[in-house]
């Protein structure tokens, strides 16, 4: 994963689901290679709009970022942050001042030259225009400066683990002066793709651009095919519809593609924690023992078992494995209906959970409500459409008693540090300790971290229900698939047809 440190008043954005990107079998375009090759990918949970700016989700950095909009830096499969539109970069001694020596000869899809001025303007967008709570992440920045067309000087207000690891992400991507009118239709990158074609409802299609800087991709354009259901896309595959299944939405389907002479399976590791969210603000879930209850009530390993066919890992923290302060936290609180219902102290409680109407989300549902009533909290699901409506009812309105989301986010934990944020947890104590651990030294970062992750269990400010897999399927001779989703984007460019 990408960074270095944590956010104070991140507010992480979340959710979302494929990871992967394609387009159909044998196209025309201009793509790099020696054939004019095309991919097409099954995904769920289609964008509403273009513009990441001021839409939450994580389906639009997906499908544009580093492969439409690029930033200064990225980060490589192994989640180590390299260059991008950066060539190299220096940070002072005292931490505060990076300088950024760009490429020469870049060019927006537009043909405006990239230039540091663009840095300056789009950096200055994050805190004029950008209406996510994530760009909280870069309040920490003071000034962006140009030294000359090559040269961008960006100095923070205090030392910052956490600032070139968050530019890696949607927020470090690099905007035209002259090509934000738009964003919600019509993007303007530098990346080895532009938009080509959206089909609403159905499918987004982007083009090789012709003029990139960079090594051109393999292929001449890659769709992202939207399906409304897990059957219709595994189906998609099986029939040559489409030539990868992102996200596969049904992992006990798998041996549909058992045929090595037709398919093959990549399976990796996420950032994507699988929340059971409980409001925090809102009774019965503004009480502690109740929160508590919900954790020892459910089993999950047996969860993840039958809602997701054993896939994944148990975490119990908002900590992936891939973080240098994750600590196993899954005996934090042990399966024990028996200790649960002596938390509830004999009540008994009905409760709204409102879920995105996605597969693992719907599945974990079940599983969960069929738990937590043999403890006494009967939960009402309410499947909501995704991303709009549940969007706007449980993450904007906060109208919901307990939800589940996958957070795909990187080094999201500090998104608890907002009050306001849809969990509504407060404890000042976990904001001090992310700032601590941003401005110290690594160790002291490691060592804060883990103290936060620890309190937010020991408050069960929500439950972990598990990491959701990168699970991929695809025809066999397709290569470049990410064995690891460690990133805001999945990087088209890699992939390519044998």
């Amino acid at each position: 994963m990408r960074r270095i440190g944590i956010w104070i008043a991140a507010g992480g954005l979340l959710l979302a689901t494929a990871a992967c990107g394609g387009s159909p079998g044998n196209g025309s375009g201009s793509g790099g290679g020696a054939k004019t090759q095309s991919l097409s990918v099954g995904a769920v949970a289609e964008p509403a709009n273009l513009d990441f700016t001021s839409t939450e989700g994580a389906a639009i950095p997906q499908i544009l970022l580093v492969n439409v909009y690029e930033g200064l830096v990225k980060l490589d499969q192994n989640g180590e942050i390299v260059p991008l539109l950066a060539e190299k970069w220096d940070i002072s001694g005292d931490r505060k001042t990076y300088t950024f020596t760009l490429r020469k000869n870049v060019k927006f899809s537009s043909g405006a030259p990239f230039t540091a001025d663009d840095v300056v303007f789009s950096l200055g967008r994050v805190k004029t225009d950008w209406k996510l709570k994530i760009k909280t992440q870069l309040d920490v920045v003071d000034k962006v400066e140009k030294k000359d067309d090559s040269t961008a000087v960006v100095t923070l207000k205090r030392p910052s683990n956490g600032f070139l690891y968050a530019m890696t992400s949607r927020l470090g991507a690099m905007f035209s002066r002259t090509g934000v009118a738009d964003l919600a239709n019509k993007p303007v990158g530098t990346g080895p793709y532009v938009l080509g074609a959206w089909r609403r409802g159905d499918s987004i299609r982007l083009d090789a651009n012709p003029s990139y800087w960079g090594t051109k991709p393999a292929l001449s354009s890659v769709t992202m095919k939207y399906f409304k259901d897990a059957t219709a896309m595994n189906n998609a595959l099986l029939t040559g519809g489409i030539d990868v299944i992102s996200s596969v939405q049904a992992p006990e389907s798998l041996q549909q593609f058992a045929d090595p002479n037709r398919f093959q399976t990549v399976e990796g590791t996420t950032n994507g924690e699988v929340v059971l969210s409980m409001n925090n603000g809102r009774p019965p879930f503004d009480d502690k023992k109740v929160r508590q209850a919900v954790r020892h009530a459910i089993d999950h390993k047996a969860l993840l078992d039958t809602a997701w066919a054993g896939r994944g890992q148990l975490i119990g923290s908002m900590v992936p494995p891939t973080d240098p302060w994750y600590e196993d936290r899954t005996g934090d609180y042990p399966y024990d209906p028996g200790k649960a219902k002596e938390l509830l102290g004999g009540k008994t409680y009905a409760v709204k959970m409102r879920i995105p109407n996605l597969p693992y989300a719907v599945s974990s549902a079940q599983v969960v409500k069929s738990q937590l009533a043999q403890v006494g909290i009967n939960a009402e699901i309410e499947p909501l459409e995704f991303p709009a409506r549940w969007l706007d009812q449980v993450f904007s309105k906060g109208d919901y008693h307990l939800s589940i989301i996958n957070h795909v986010e990187p080094r999201d934990m500090g998104i608890f540090a907002d009050k306001s944020y849809y969990f509504h947890y407060d404890n000042p104590e976990f904001g001090k300790l992310l700032a601590s651990a941003d401005e110290g030294t690594e160790q002291q970062q490691t060592d804060d971290l883990k103290q936060a992750a620890k309190l937010l269990s020991d408050d069960a400010a929500a439950d972990w229900l598990f990491l959701f897999p990168n699970l991929i399927v695809a025809k066999k001779g397709v290569t470049g698939l990410p064995k690891n989703a460690i990133a805001e984007s999945f990087d088209f460019t890699a992939l390519a047809k044998q």
